[in-house]
């Protein structure tokens, strides 16, 4: 018959090197992590106005030319893709807590 604290073990051992081989552990060192985490904000920040900005143009162009108008949907919704853009970013970075 075989010891179950052992085996429970041996489980969480191999778990935890399979996480480290997978990069799912937190680094050991705190500076690290916060510049990590501080690109990776920075990059989802560049990359939401971009794609924001990218969508409502498309969407602006397209329009127009299905329906003649020439630049007035595009700027109407080049706009409309820098507010959500800028809505998107203040969801990440804003303040948290609840809402009145």
């Amino acid at each position: 018959m075989t010891d179950a604290p052992e085996e429970g073990a041996d489980f969480d051992r191999r778990l935890a090197e399979a996480r480290q081989r997978q990069g799912l552990e937190k680094p050991a060192d705190p500076a690290k992590a916060a510049a990590t985490s501080l690109l990776g904000i920075g990059m989802r920040v560049g990359v939401e106005m971009a794609a924001a900005l990218a969508v409502g143009a498309f969407l602006g162009y397209w329009l127009d030319r299905v329906l003649h108008t020439k630049p007035l949907l595009m700027v109407v919704f080049l706009l409309l893709g820098g507010v959500a853009g800028v809505r998107n970013v203040w969801r990440l970075v804003g303040p948290k807590g609840p809402r009145p």
